[in-house]
């Protein structure tokens, strides 16, 4: 990274700015109900608009006024200018029914196990959470250096297109990096140890190159990682969690526990002096609830992005393998969705979820005062 990364990090005051210019931001992370993964996604012969139009539409009918998308560097690769226009379709697409649009270009969530391949992409493992989730570029990719300059010219590239686009709202560079966790039938399994270092690097190098092409949206990386219940371990205190926060200009983290402890995260948190956004949360079997939680971030001048939307191929609605949720002091609740909010065909999963997020985000961006 250029030594002057860290010293062109948005003033507090400049995130102040740019966070009261506009209404409470309350959103969804978005993956089309059609698509296993996002580098299914993206792909253009699985580039579905007629469904990506249609759950755009339910999003902006709810009251969401934001949505959370990941991209993937095989695309990128393999399909440079497809991606960029499928990108501008999608942002456009999105802002017309007014909704913003997060982009999110690396990512080391591949749950599914299996290093990402550029093709048709296998179909879900039956009874299986996230069972395809691959990661951006890869595990395995993000530990050889040698690649390091096709990561540096994609985010590049990307930032470029984009970094002046007022239909992005803002850069999450890099989810959860260093997530070793391998999703399986019997419970859940870790990544080889080493990725972390790797990660953390990676993700250092990322805001170095997204700076260099001076984007005028804030650029941030969300803290993830909090303890298992029962341990005494401060949250967010691991090494790139830090990092993350420290080279951040708006305050990110992702919180799937009870409304006591996003209430203890967002105090932690609020010391930092930054705007404030949950970028994942809702899990029902932890917890992590839309009727008790939504009305917390509201009222403390949180942003948020639920994950899961349309119940589809991610099988998300699915719970996390019994072992995670048993780590989070929990036990899947048989019948209760996990993640998502909709059926197929648009009908809420609960009715009084999406009336409670047309309440609040139809009242406006109602902000504590800092």
């Amino acid at each position: 990274m250029p030594e002057h990364a860290r010293d062109t990090r948005w003033s507090a005051a400049r995130a102040w700015a740019w966070w009261e210019a506009r209404d409470w931001v309350c959103g969804v992370n978005f993956l089309p109900s059609s698509a296993t993964n996002f580098l299914e996604m993206w792909r253009a012969e699985t580039f579905d608009r007629e469904t990506i139009a249609r759950e755009l539409g339910w999003a902006a009918d709810i009251g969401f006024n934001a949505v959370r998308v990941n991209t993937h560097f095989l695309v990128w690769q393999h399909d440079r200018d497809g991606l960029i226009a499928r990108m501008r379709w999608f942002l456009e697409t999105a802002s017309t029914r007014g909704l913003d649009v997060v982009l999110v270009p690396f990512d080391d969530c591949g749950f599914g196990g299996a290093e990402p391949v550029w093709g048709d992409q296998p179909a879900p493992v039956p009874g299986l959470h996230n069972s395809r989730a691959v990661a951006s570029p890869g595990r395995a990719a993000v530990m050889d250096h040698a690649l390091w300059p096709g990561f540096e010219a994609y985010l590049r590239d990307l930032v470029a297109s984009f970094g002046k686009d007022q239909r992005v709202l803002f850069w999450d560079l890099y989810n959860e990096p260093g997530n070793r966790m391998i999703f399986t039938p019997a419970g859940f399994e870790e990544y080889d140890a080493g990725l972390a270092e790797h990660s953390r690097a990676l993700m250092r190098a990322a805001f170095g190159w997204a700076r260099a092409e001076a984007p005028t949206q804030p650029l941030t990386v969300g803290a993830w990682q909090t303890p298992p219940v029962g341990s005494k371990a401060r949250p967010f205190a691991d090494e790139i969690d830090r990092l993350a926060l420290d080279l951040s200009d708006i305050v990110t983290f992702h919180a799937y526990c009870d409304r006591a402890c996003a209430d203890r995260l967002i105090d932690q948190l609020a010391g930092l002096g930054r705007p404030m956004l949950i970028t994942e949360w809702l899990a029902r079997a932890v917890d992590s609830r839309i009727d008790d939680q939504l009305p917390l971030f509201h009222a403390r001048g949180v942003g948020c992005f639920n994950w899961g939307f349309v119940r589809g191929r991610t099988q998300t609605h699915l719970p996390w393998p019994r072992t995670l949720v048993e780590r989070h002091g929990r036990h899947p609740r048989e019948g209760v969705w996990f993640h998502d909010l909709l059926h197929p065909d648009g009908t809420p999963y609960d009715h009084d979820e999406i009336a409670l997020i047309g309440r609040l985000t139809g009242a406006g961006g109602r902000r504590a005062a800092r």
